[in-house]
């Protein structure tokens, strides 16, 4: 029971600052730019420049319709999921001072979708959620089978297009831009930052090559039983994965034994457990 309840305090703390951090980035970068990246936040933005409304107050009644929506259309397990997240995003926009820390557009722009993207993926790190328009696709493809990274993606392309009307359009190339930005952290973060190069290897002096790796380099390995698709014939295959700092000078090592070697070199995102 201790272990839970921990469990859920460091859940509920990981929350707090990945909502944070949604905050700044939209009360510090985006919004005193006037960039609308998608999303409840981006539609308060557009909604205040355009009537002076204020934004968190916008966010919490948007989320508030979509939870609404969510219960009576998804159910009680998804709307729970989803509750926490939605009430708290616009309470933090609210406490959250409303400043420009960079005077230039497109640095805002970059800081900001990096930050938006790190908040949300520390929310899905814990399968939470800070609501609003990520609401609609999940009913979407309930009731039409509509894929919701689609739903999504037209949802916040909708919402950039409206700077046009709002802020220009730099605002709307901007906020595309943003949106790259956004997705291209999240990636990265989604998929590991601890990079590595899984590398493969067949050689004809590959007793040498294990050698090398095993004594000389002190890397462990492991001997894959492979078939040649043109000759038919049985080979092995080494497969290793090595850090980026290490994969030129074993890469050069195995070339001194054997010039001709193939060699096959792939990034890894994430590894885990030890070796065998």
């Amino acid at each position: 029971m201790k272990e839970k309840g921990f469990k859920l305090i460091m859940q509920f703390a990981v929350m707090l600052v990945a909502l944070e951090v949604l905050a700044i980035s939209i009360n510090m970068f985006y919004a005193p730019h006037n960039v609308a990246a998608g999303g409840a936040t981006g539609i308060s933005i557009l909604l205040e420049d355009a009537l002076g409304w204020n934004r968190a107050l916008i966010v919490f009644v948007i989320n508030i319709a979509m939870l609404l929506a969510s219960y009576f259309t998804l159910g009680k397990e998804t709307t729970a999921r989803i509750t926490v997240g939605s009430l708290l995003l616009p309470v933090c926009m609210a406490i959250t001072p409303s400043i420009s820390l960079v005077s230039d557009r497109t640095l805002a722009v970059i800081v900001g979708g990096a930050l938006y993207a790190l908040g949300v993926a520390l929310l899905y790190q814990i399968d939470a959620s800070s609501g609003g328009t990520t609401v609609p696709p999940l009913i979407l493809k309930k009731y039409f089978n509509f894929k919701p990274s689609v739903s999504l993606l037209v949802i916040d392309t909708m919402v950039c297009v409206m700077n046009i009307f709002s802020s220009g359009i730099e605002a709307f190339i901007l906020a595309l831009f943003s949106s790259v930005i956004t997705l291209s952290v999240m990636n990265y973060i989604e998929t590991g930052i601890d990079r590595k190069k899984s590398v493969y290897i067949m050689s004809s002096h590959l007793a040498e090559v294990e050698e090398i790796i095993s004594e000389s380099l002190d890397q462990s390995y492991t001997s894959l039983d492979v078939q040649g698709g043109f000759s038919g014939d049985n080979k092995r295959m080494l497969m290793l994965v090595v850090e980026n700092s290490e994969y030129h000078r074993i890469i050069g090592r195995i070339r001194e034994i054997d010039s001709q070697a193939f060699i096959l070199t792939t990034n890894v995102a994430e590894v885990h457990g030890g070796q065998y």
